[in-house]
C-alpha cells in the first residue's frame, strides 16, 4: 500500500502545492499611479510600508468609519453627516482633487491616495473574519465612497467613471421612443429628450428598484443618467462584498505572522468604538481647581463609569483592585497630582489605619503615576488613563467588582436605576439608551447622555460658532468626557485658548 501511494503521488507536483513558496517567494511590485481621487480598491497594494504606517493608517481610517457609523446610528441627515465628517476626513484621511495642485498629481496627492489605498486594504484584512464585520465594513466603506463621490469635481468624476469600464448599455433612441410613456411615468420627467438612459440587470440597482425609481422590463432596469450614483454604489458594494469573502478564505495564511495578527485583532476589536490615542495632559484643564478636596464637586462632570466608581467608593469606603486602578488613572488624567491622589485615597479608605493603607494601597498608586517600578519606559510617567475601548474589552467585572462600563456590564434595570440616580430622567433619553445597549452601541449610549446633559451649552457654542464641529466629535475616552463637560459647564470662566483645545 505504501509503495502504491509513492507511485501515485508525484513529489514535484506535490511540492508545487506549497502556496507559501508559490505565492510569496517572488512578490511582484506594481507602482500605483493614483490617477483618480476615487478608488474601487480592486488592485491590492504591493509596495513596502513600515509597521508603524500599517497600524497608524488603519487607525486613522477606523476613526473615520466609526464616526460615519455614529452618524448613521443617530439618524443624522445627509447634510448633518457631511458637516460632521468633513473636518474629520480632513484631519485623519484627506483626499484632495487633482485640481488642488497646479502641477498635476504631485507628491502630496500621491501620499494621500497611497494612505487611503493601503488603509482600506489593511482594514479589509482586519474585518473579514466574521460575516457581521464584513457586512458592517462594506456598508461603511460604501457610505464613505458615496460622500467622496458627491464631493468630487465633476470633470474628475466623469473621468473616473469612464475608467471603470462598466459596459452599461445605453438605451437607443428607437427603444426610448417605444417606452417613452413608461420611462416618463416612472421617473417623473416631463420630456424624453431631457435625459439619457442606461439599461442594466435589475439586481444591479436594488436601491432604485426598492423605491420604484426605475422602469423594469424583461429583467432589465432602465436607469436615467442622473441616477448614476446608485448604479455605481451598487457596483462598489457588490465588488467589495465579493472581495471580503475572498479575503476571509485567505486569512488563515496570516495566522503565523506574529507582527500583523495582533494589530489586526486590535483593529477588529476597536470597530465598535474607535480607540483613541491619549497624550499626557490631554484630559486635564489648566487652571481648574483639581485637588483631593474638589473631587466630590468635580464628579458631576465624570462619565458614568467613573461616576459609578466614585459613588461606590463613597458608599463602601473601598474599591477592589481593578476599580482602584481604573479610577486612579482617570483622576491622574484630569490633573490630580500624585500627592493629592494619595491623600484622596487615604481619606476615602477611612476604615483602614495608616499602616494598613501604606502597606496595601499606597505603592500601587505611586506605581500608576510612575513614581516607583522597574519599567524604565513608564518611570516618571506611569500608565495612561483607560480609553473607552479598554474599559469595554479588558477585565470584565465579576461579583463584588465595580469597574468596567455600566452601559455594557450592568443589567438594563440596574443601568436605568444608576442613570436616574445621577439625574438622567428624560424618558426619551432612557428609551434611546435601552435601544443603544440592546444593539451593543455602548459609546453611542454614553454620548447620548452627554448631549442631553449639556444640550443648552452645546447649542450655545454652536450658535455662537466658538466651537467647531471637530470640538464636538464622538467621545471615546473618559478623560475627554470630563474635559468637555467641565469646559461646557464653565463657559466664559475658562480662558478661550483652553476652551478650544478639547
Amino acid at each position: 500500500m505504501m509503495q502504491y501511494d509513492k507511485a501515485r503521488i508525484d513529489p514535484k507536483r506535490r511540492a508545487g502545492l506549497d502556496y507559501k513558496k508559490k505565492q510569496f517567494a517572488s512578490p511582484n511590485y506594481k507602482q500605483q499611479d493614483y490617477a483618480h481621487r476615487l478608488n474601487f480598491y480592486e488592485v491590492p497594494p504591493t509596495e513596502e510600508i513600515t509597521l508603524e504606517q500599517f497600524e497608524q493608517w488603519a487607525i486613522d481610517r477606523l476613526r473615520v468609519l466609526s464616526e460615519l457609523e455614529t452618524c448613521s446610528y443617530r439618524n443624522k441627515t445627509p447634510a448633518e453627516t457631511a458637516a460632521h465628517i468633513a473636518p474629520i476626513l480632513q484631519k485623519f484621511l484627506p483626499l484632495s482633487a487633482n485640481t488642488s495642485s497646479s502641477s498635476g498629481i504631485d507628491e502630496r496627492l500621491k501620499n494621500e491616495r497611497k494612505k487611503d489605498h493601503y488603509s482600506h486594504f489593511i482594514l479589509r484584512l482586519a474585518f473579514s473574519s466574521t460575516e457581521d464585520l464584513r457586512r458592517r465594513f462594506a456598508r461603511l466603506e460604501t457610505m464613505l465612497f458615496r460622500f467622496r463621490f458627491q464631493q468630487d469635481d465633476g470633470k474628475e468624476r466623469r473621468a473616473f467613471i469612464e475608467n471603470l469600464n462598466f459596459h452599461w448599455d445605453i438605451v437607443p433612441e428607437e427603444e426610448k421612443r417605444e417606452l417613452s410613456e413608461d420611462l416618463l411615468a416612472t421617473t417623473g420627467f416631463k420630456r424624453l429628450e431631457d435625459e439619457s438612459w442606461f439599461k442594466v440587470d435589475w439586481d444591479k440597482v436594488p436601491e432604485l428598484v426598492e423605491r420604484r425609481g426605475v422602469f423594469l422590463r424583461k429583467g432589465k432596469a432602465y436607469v436615467p443618467m442622473r441616477e448614476q450614483l446608485s448604479m455605481i454604489l451598487a457596483e462598489f458594494t457588490a465588488r467589495l462584498e465579493r472581495a471580503l469573502e475572498f479575503t476571509s478564505r485567505a486569512l488563515p495564511r496570516l495566522d503565523e505572522d506574529d507582527r500583523l495578527m495582533p494589530i489586526l485583532e486590535h483593529l477588529s476589536h476597536n470597530f465598535g468604538t474607535s480607540d483613541s490615542t491619549y497624550s499626557e495632559g490631554e484630559g486635564s484643564v489648566p487652571g481648574a481647581p483639581i485637588t483631593a478636596a474638589s473631587v466630590d464637586a468635580l464628579s458631576q462632570h465624570f462619565p458614568l463609569c467613573m461616576r459609578n466608581l466614585h459613588i461606590q467608593l463613597r458608599k463602601n469606603a473601598h474599591l477592589k483592585h481593578f476599580g482602584r486602578l481604573q479610577y486612579t488613572l482617570f483622576l491622574k488624567g484630569i490633573g490630580l497630582t500624585l500627592d493629592d491622589c494619595i491623600l484622596f485615597w487615604r481619606q476615602s479608605f477611612r476604615g483602614f489605619t495608616d499602616d494598613e493603607f501604606n502597606s496595601k494601597y499606597k505603592y500601587n498608586i505611586r506605581h500608576s503615576y510612575g513614581d516607583v517600578g522597574g519599567d524604565s519606559n513608564r518611570r516618571g510617567r506611569g500608565y495612561p488613563p483607560y480609553s473607552c475601548q479598554k474599559i469595554l474589552t479588558d477585565n470584565s467585572p465579576g461579583a463584588g467588582q465595580t469597574h468596567g462600563c455600566p452601559y455594557r456590564h450592568f443589567s438594563v434595570d440596574n443601568l436605568m436605576t444608576l442613570l436616574q440616580s445621577v439625574g438622567v430622567n428624560d424618558k426619551e433619553v432612557l428609551r434611546g439608551v435601552k435601544e443603544d445597549v440592546s444593539k451593543t452601541r455602548f459609546h453611542i449610549a454614553c454620548n447620548r447622555v452627554f448631549e442631553w446633559s449639556h444640550k443648552a451649552e452645546i447649542k450655545k457654542v454652536r450658535d455662537e460658532g466658538t466651537w467647531s464641529q471637530s470640538d464636538l466629535d464622538t467621545i471615546v475616552h473618559p478623560n475627554t468626557y470630563f474635559k468637555r463637560s467641565y469646559l461646557l459647564k464653565n463657559l466664559g470662566k475658562v480662558p478661550k485658548d483652553v476652551e478650544m483645545t478639547t
